[in-house]
């Protein structure tokens, strides 16, 4: 039955064009980020009235400013395409009645919502993977060839980057009957998390960490985060959990 329900939700997926918007975002992001690491620095010291002396200072673009760029533009883009894409998905169910069809027939609770988890999971893995692929497509045509383990790392860093606001989302979209105050949650949610970050100890534990041990993986100090990875997959289940409980309480 579940698999049944994960595959009804990425047929609404496809749809909706909610899997090629995500797919899409990360994929355009891996391939335009070696081509701004490459060229922006090319271009800024070619523009007039820039002063020789500052052009001259103006670093050669390197394979790491391939990797750093790569891992902020899809970490950001992927954030925020996460989130408006799955904030309402639960809130969606409710308030167009769908969720009472569902639930007319021999269907668990939790079962839905493990579906909308796993359609978004495998939404956001889509993405990622396109992104790396254009990613490395266009980083070994400009720069050249990279360590394929550490970049395979990098990603699976970003994946569960990503899947922590997509549980953030899920949990939040259970929160309310309608799309609106479930952005309004969600968006709350990831407000909270970004002040939390900001405090000192704190955010070494929160999913923030995930992408300087990423961006560190090809600078030749690599900086670990096992706290911040832990409690990330910690906080992933936590919401999950938190969501399927919430929904079994909806009166629907």
């Amino acid at each position: 039955m579940l698999r049944t329900l994960t595959r009804k939700e990425l047929r609404e997926q496809h749809r909706t064009f909610r899997l090629w918007i995500m797919g899409g975002i990360l994929l355009v992001s891996g391939m335009l980020s070696p081509l701004l690491a490459k060229y922006t620095p090319l271009l800024m010291s070619s523009l007039p009235g820039v002063p020789p002396e500052l052009a001259a200072i103006i670093p050669p673009p390197t394979i790491l400013d391939s990797f750093l760029q790569y891992f902020k533009n899809a970490s950001q883009f992927g954030l925020l395409a996460v989130i408006v894409l799955n904030m309402g998905v639960m809130a969606q169910e409710i308030e167009r009645g769908t969720a009472a069809m569902l639930l007319n027939k021999p269907i668990r609770r939790y079962m839905v919502v493990l579906a909308k988890w796993l359609g978004g999971l495998i939404g956001v893995l889509v993405g990622v993977v396109l992104g790396a692929l254009g990613f490395t497509f266009y980083t070994l045509v400009l720069f050249e060839p990279f360590n394929l383990l550490d970049f395979l790392f990098m990603n699976v860093l970003l994946l569960i980057f990503i899947t922590f606001y997509l549980s953030l989302a899920l949990f939040a979209s259970t929160l309310a009957r309608t799309q609106a105050m479930a952005a309004a949650f969600a968006f709350g949610g990831l407000l909270i998390i970004l002040i939390l970050d900001a405090l000192p100890g704190i955010g070494d534990y929160l999913p923030s960490q995930l992408l300087s041990w990423g961006g560190s993986l090809f600078s030749g100090m690599p900086q670990p985060a096992w706290p911040a990875l832990i409690t990330s997959l910690l906080l992933i289940s936590i919401f999950l959990i938190a969501a399927v409980f919430r929904f079994q309480k909806e009166e629907i």
